[in-house]
């Protein structure tokens, strides 16, 4: 009977011994540092070394510190719960894109805050994107460095709320930041420079969607164009507005393009937009739609356009001088009370 006894209990007794190693794989913070070991249990004491193992030993709705200069990944991070990764003051946490995207978003209703990060990608490793977001709930990207990506630096491919602040995006293959699919972004004291494409792309593919951005007290300078809007489906509009930013040296500084009538409407307003190779600002396409004030436009070789059946309307608050040619197409100049 006594031996019946210590049978049944020891199920139990399991389950009670378990508990102290459940409880420990949620963490609320958990610490990486580069003298970890991934055998630790990701405590201040004992820290881990990369973020896969911080990953599965913080509760969702958790952080991550990093607490030292390091890179803090070998493939790439792969995100599934709402968390906060960040370097302490004073450390560079790097995070690398090889074999694919450096940090991958993946997962419905998660708030991912990622702060005072060093995104770059490892040389001859495959690398694609810096961040990649195709599901989730909130995206911010705070006081971080995005270098030299492959690919794109920050790619939001979902209807997510997206918020990047005192963030540098340059050189980027492609674009410094991609917003589809229903994206909705704040640009913040950002620098976006020296994308092979753009500083900032809203492309409206997804039939149905609507995906803004507003940015603001930003730099976009050396890009293909500083910031596009470029709708290719029907029922996808797309919302973008700049204001009091500085938009240099681009081969196309803002521009609004529509190729299948969708919404597609570009405000503008108070910005510094000079040395375009092509167009300061322009609205292209019937459905593109672009609404002007007080900006200043200098040496670009066209300062404002309207082309193939765009609305373009500014106001007389708007100094478009000192280019090849100030004005091109049919622009609209709208009393504001």
């Amino acid at each position: 009977m006594r031996i019946r006894a210590i049978l049944l209990a020891a199920p139990a007794l399991c389950a009670c011994l378990l508990l102290p190693a459940a409880a420990q794989a949620q963490l609320f913070r958990a610490y990486l540092s580069p003298s970890g070991s991934d055998a630790n249990p990701c405590t201040l004491p004992q820290p881990c070394r990369l973020l896969p193992a911080a990953l599965a030993a913080v509760a969702d709705g958790g952080e991550i510190w990093l607490l030292g200069s390091a890179n803090y990944n070998t493939a790439t991070v792969s995100v599934t719960k709402s968390v906060t990764v960040l370097a302490v003051p004073g450390a560079l946490g790097s995070v690398v894109a090889t074999g694919g995207p450096a940090i991958s978003i993946a997962a419905v209703g998660a708030k991912v805050a990622l702060r005072n990060l060093v995104i770059v990608p490892l040389a001859g490793g495959g690398g694609t994107s810096g961040i990649v977001m195709s599901a989730g709930h909130t995206l911010v990207v705070e006081q971080s460095l995005l270098a030299n990506l492959p690919v794109n630096g920050i790619e939001v491919t979902t209807a997510a709320n997206v918020r990047i602040v005192d963030t540098t995006v340059r050189e980027a293959l492609s674009n410094a930041v991609s917003l589809s699919g229903g994206a909705r972004a704040t640009v913040t004291r950002a620098v976006l420079s020296g994308s092979g494409a753009n500083g900032i792309a809203l492309s409206g593919t997804v039939a149905g969607t609507t995906t803004t951005a507003t940015v603001a007290d930003s730099t976009l300078d050396g890009n293909n164009v500083g910031a596009f809007a470029h709708s290719t489906n029907a029922t996808a509009a797309l919302r973008l507005a700049v204001r009091d930013s500085r938009v240099e040296g681009n081969s196309f500084g803002l521009y609004a393009l529509a190729t299948q009538g969708a919404t597609t409407t570009l405000v503008a307003s108070g910005n510094i937009v000079t040395n375009s190779a092509f167009h300061g600002i322009a609205a292209d396409g019937a459905g593109a739609r672009v609404w002007a004030t007080a900006n200043t436009v200098s040496y670009n070789t066209t300062g404002i356009t309207n082309l193939n059946g765009a609305l373009f309307e500014t106001t007389k608050s708007n100094a478009v001088r000192i280019n090849a040619v100030d004005k091109s197409g049919l622009i609209g100049v709208v009393a504001t009370e």
